[in-house]
């Protein structure tokens, strides 16, 4: 199978910029996405305090992206489960996948309790995380029947008549974001966040527990091979120094936008119970995102690590992977420079390579000036690869 490309978006405050023009822009970039053979764009979901999301109901500016684009497939990345109510997340995927021709991409996830808790939601992490579970079971159900019966903890539904349905049969493709081990037990496809350290390890792991959960050679139930892939924050230019010049400081834009705002929030109300880690803490029942230590040891010997490590430290030129709060990647160089890490990626063993290309106070035109060169001279050698 040919090595595919997505884009993985926030869409952040651009300074000075009002947010009509923002999403304009936006637009336009995703039409150029759309020409030049992109499989798929992700719109993250986030919420009031934090500052980095502008797009915070993603089906509104999805419908706009279904008229805006004719081959591109689009979706949440992720829709953020607890704070949605079922059926009307089952009827906005409907409309959206018959808007698109069938384009529709779900992704779904649980989110955080800091988010829910100024939802006015219960912020314990297992009851978000019941809830979260409880939420799927329903839309998938939805989705797949006329009919809706349903008695759960926190919704209940008796025959209730299914009048939408996704173009898509029975639904569109899921996908779920950070744990593999979730991904593969549910039948879903998975973007992984951070560097390429480990990512070898998360994508050996997650076929080993497709196999185990879904049977060897098994597809999703759209009938296509399972994706997995990595976000990557990219910046290209002509050279390595000006990308490097360009991708550092906006990188630490980027890490402000993505922590500080709802962290602040958080001591200017007192809210000691989401300091730290407490922010977006695990759920026990949850399966762990990283393997255990000692399988994660032994991989990284069979991959000689200390070797790649050394690798990437000089094709990132001291732009950090990994270093933002949320634990996503980041690379800026030439086009020869990215093919170098692309000739990496491939080696994983992985058939998806997201891409994020605006990001930080980025401008419009430097993100163009990414695509079109990512485009024109890193795409082509990869397309066609095998993976």
């Amino acid at each position: 199978m040919a090595l595919q490309f997505g884009v993985f978006d926030h869409i952040e405050p651009v300074p000075g910029m009002e947010l009509e023009q923002i999403y304009k822009l936006r637009l336009e970039q995703i039409e150029r996405l759309d020409s030049a053979g992109f499989y798929a764009y992700h719109l993250a979901e986030h919420h009031t305090p934090a500052v980095h999301s502008l797009a915070p109901s993603q089906n509104v500016f999805l419908a706009a992206v279904s008229q805006r684009t004719t081959n591109l497939r689009f979706g949440p990345c992720v829709y953020v489960l607890p704070l949605h109510h079922p059926i009307r997340l089952i009827e906005e995927i409907s409309m959206l996948d018959h808007l698109s021709g069938g384009r529709l991409e779900l992704g779904v996830g649980r989110g955080g309790v800091f988010e829910a808790f100024f939802w006015g939601q219960d912020s314990d992490v297992e009851v978000n995380y019941a809830r979260y579970v409880e939420t799927l079971r329903i839309i998938q159900e939805g989705l797949s029947h006329d009919q809706l019966t349903f008695n759960g903890e926190f919704y209940n539904f008796d025959e209730l008549p299914m009048r939408l349905h996704a173009k898509q049969s029975p639904y569109p493709p899921f996908w779920y974001m950070r744990n593999v081990e979730t991904a593969a037990v549910d039948g879903m496809n998975t973007i992984i966040v951070g560097g390429l350290d480990g990512f070898e390890a998360n994508v050996k792991r997650y076929h080993e527990e497709w196999e185990k959960h879904q049977g060897a050679g098994a597809l999703t139930a759209q009938g296509t091979e399972p994706k997995i892939g990595l976000v990557a924050h990219l910046l290209l230019a002509d050279t390595d120094e000006e990308a490097l010049a360009q991708a550092k400081p906006a990188w630490e834009v980027y890490r402000w936008n993505l922590g500080t705002p709802r962290r602040l929030e958080a001591e200017r109300r007192g809210l000691t119970q989401f300091y730290g880690d407490k922010m977006n803490p695990r759920p026990a029942s949850a399966p762990p995102r990283e393997l255990p230590r000692e399988e994660r040891r032994d991989l990284d010997a069979s991959l000689e690590e200390s070797e790649r490590q050394q690798r990437r430290e000089n094709l990132r030129g001291g732009l950090a992977e990994g270093a933002s709060g949320g634990g996503f990647g980041s690379i800026a160089g030439s086009p020869a420079t990215i093919r170098e890490y692309m000739d990496e990626y491939i080696e994983t063993g992985a058939n998806y390579f997201v891409c994020s290309f605006q990001w930080g106070d980025l401008s419009h035109e430097q993100a163009m000036r990414s695509i079109e060169l990512f485009t024109a001279e890193v795409m082509p050698h990869y397309l066609a690869a095998p993976v």
